[in-house]
């Protein structure tokens, strides 16, 4: 069956815009123009529209997807089960943040008792979920399964106030490197801090340190796009930063 581009704009819940812009950033073309100029779109069209939508539905950017589904290599079957396992853990989650609401509003009426660490279990789940679904294989084929599954118990048995210092550390910590990334220099005291705070931030999850793990890391924020463009997002150039200024850190510490 054949849609015009009005016709699939209905069946799929989007713009005839979205569809032409669409068309124009190489995403979803049309399977033919007919003779009045007008878009065809086929039955392989559809099934890419309804991947693009389960991409966005899952907040990944338009640049990203172009890129994804216009590789020659993307295996749309297997998105597919991705898709699937991300929605999976979404709902999980969703369904905590649901669970956390009742317990809190029967507590605010005095109908259940309710601890402080349950008061953010729902808000750690999520941070080692996302963990998982963006750095689970590489993380855990480096430092193993029983390091990160340590991390994650650390996480989850973590308190109030350790929640909230962790949250308020790595604010600084991207502050510092911003302030720092305008004079380029991992020596440098802004630096030094920056390096000095992730360090903090680090044993809010690890459960145990080492300069060798500290560094591996800092070296997978530079080697892997994911990591780099977390950091990078505030100023170019950021991910290298941190891990010359770790780098710079190690070294200083092991020397004194």
């Amino acid at each position: 069956m054949e849609y015009s581009i009005s016709k699939l704009a209905k069946l799929a819940g989007v713009s005839t815009r979205t569809l032409r812009y669409y068309d124009e950033v190489n995403l979803l073309k049309p399977a033919r123009i007919n003779s009045s100029g007008y878009r065809i779109y086929g039955q392989e069209e559809i099934d890419r529209l309804q991947q693009i939508r389960f991409f966005r539905e899952l907040d990944v950017d338009l640049d990203t997807i172009v890129s994804i589904m216009n590789d020659p290599q993307f295996d749309q079957t297997e998105a597919l089960q991705q898709h699937y396992a991300r929605l999976v853990n979404k709902r999980s989650h969703i369904d905590k943040l649901i669970q956390t609401l009742e317990k809190t509003i029967a507590h605010e009426k005095g109908d259940y008792s309710m601890t402080n660490e349950e008061k953010f279990s729902a808000f750690k789940e999520k941070m080692i979920q996302e963990n998982e679904e963006k750095y689970g294989e590489e993380i855990r084929k480096k430092y193993g399964e029983q390091t990160i599954d340590a991390s994650n118990a650390k996480l989850r048995g973590m308190t109030e106030e350790d929640y909230n210092a962790m949250q308020s550390l790595e604010k600084e910590l991207l502050e510092l490197l911003k302030q720092a990334l305008t004079l380029g220099d991992p020596h440098s005291h802004l630096a030094q801090q920056a390096a000095a705070k992730h360090k903090e931030w680090l044993m809010y999850s690890w459960s145990t340190y080492s300069e060798e793990a500290h560094a591996g890391l800092a070296e997978m924020y530079v080697a892997d796009e994911r990591f780099q463009t977390y950091y990078d997002k505030i100023g170019d150039g950021a991910a290298e930063l941190l891990r010359d200024a770790i780098q710079v850190f190690l070294k200083k510490n092991k020397n004194d």
